[in-house]
């Protein structure tokens, strides 16, 4: 077995696409959109056998950690392997900490794509070296809906009130159609920009948006829904697929016409075209990390959960260390960071209720 940089788009995708472990942001497209994260480098690592086939793989962003201004290397939802303890994996990791001292980068963070709790990783992972961390990057706790069903089983298992909304919509006149060119993305970002300022969450420059929806659909992996009413676009969704699994992206939705629901007639047209793609999969992303009822993204997890599917967490972060003063210095900072995140959110809390009595007079 052999450590390379793969440069192929396809034998990369194909491999990844075809893993238990496969996620889009180990994709090759994500390390081409890893700049508007704040990456200033992407690394295709793969191990390729005896019979020139690849057999592990790691997408990996060379990141900076804020003040101390230090690279250390990232790979979200990575690695890409069938065992965590097989000899591919000491192979990957000699590369990659080669690759780690030549740019001077203090650690390796993994949080890959298996279950929360598995147990053969987490003792792969020990063994080789990693410590786990609490303060995941991304988001732990996802939902997910098994679309290999009829459509008709499909519509049967939503909550009855979903089922109402997606055809309520149709009543009256919502039309959903794929978008197409730059006006449509114009479209869709303006409707976004609208969606971030009500709900209150950061978004990207309109390039990261036109990149995802140009590099995943050169090959109809990505798609572009506009739900319109009268002639206007009130709503839109951006989803991918790789392999078996598809993703529910990004979502806008105007603020005039909402009481026609296109939000749910949108994600059962996406549920459809994820199924023509021949995904098995639809992930719905993030729900809060705690399932009760005040946690960040509740109102998000509810609408998702109407659909059906299920909940699923993944493995817990790990870092492999190189440099253990460096280390030691980032994890103090990341404590206090959010510590400080902590007490504003407990602070917007408590503001939100002490303005309640106010707003219902």
């Amino acid at each position: 077995m052999d450590a390379q940089i793969i440069t192929d788009r396809r034998v990369w995708n194909d491999f990844v696409g075809a893993s238990a472990c496969c996620n889009v942001t180990q994709s090759y497209e994500w390390g081409e959109l890893a700049h508007y994260l704040g990456c200033s480098e992407a690394l295709r690592v793969g191990i390729v056998n005896d019979a020139g086939q690849l057999c592990a793989a790691m997408l990996v962003l060379v990141m900076h950690a804020p003040i101390l201004n230090k690279p250390y290397f990232y790979a979200p939802r990575g690695p890409i392997l069938d065992d965590p303890d097989g000899p591919a994996v000491a192979i990957l990791l000699n590369f990659v900490k080669a690759e780690a001292r030549r740019r001077q980068a203090f650690m390796l963070k993994v949080e890959p794509s298996v279950p929360d709790g598995d147990f053969k990783w987490l003792m792969g992972l020990q063994r080789r070296g990693f410590r786990p961390n609490p303060y995941a990057t991304h988001v732990r706790h996802e939902w997910v809906l098994d679309i290999r069903p009829a459509e008709e089983t499909l519509l049967s298992e939503m909550k009855e009130k979903w089922r109402y909304n997606i055809r309520l919509a149709s009543r009256k006149g919502v039309t959903v159609r794929q978008g197409q060119g730059q006006a449509d993305l114009d479209t869709f970002y303006r409707i976004y920009e609208t969606t971030s300022v009500r709900d209150q969450f950061f978004i990207h420059d309109k390039a990261h948006y036109q990149d995802i929806l140009r590099m995943f659909g050169e090959e109809n992996h990505g798609m572009l829904l506009l739900a319109e009413c009268d002639g206007q676009a009130i709503a839109g969704t951006i989803t991918v697929s790789l392999g078996r699994w598809s993703w529910y992206l990004f979502g806008a939705s105007a603020n005039e016409h909402r009481e026609r629901m296109p939000n749910h007639l949108l994600q059962w047209n996406a549920i459809q075209w994820a199924r023509s793609q021949g995904c098995w999969y639809y992930n719905f992303r993030g729900i809060p990390d705690i399932l009760a009822e005040g946690e960040e993204l509740w109102g998000v997890y509810v609408f998702k959960r109407g659909f059906g599917g299920y909940p699923i967490r993944f493995l817990e972060t790990h870092d492999l260390v190189y440099q253990p003063l460096l280390y030691k210095a980032y994890r103090s900072l990341l404590e206090v960071k959010r510590w400080r995140d902590g007490r504003r959110r407990k602070q917007a809390a408590a503001q939100e209720m002490k303005l309640a009595p106010e707003q219902s007079r």
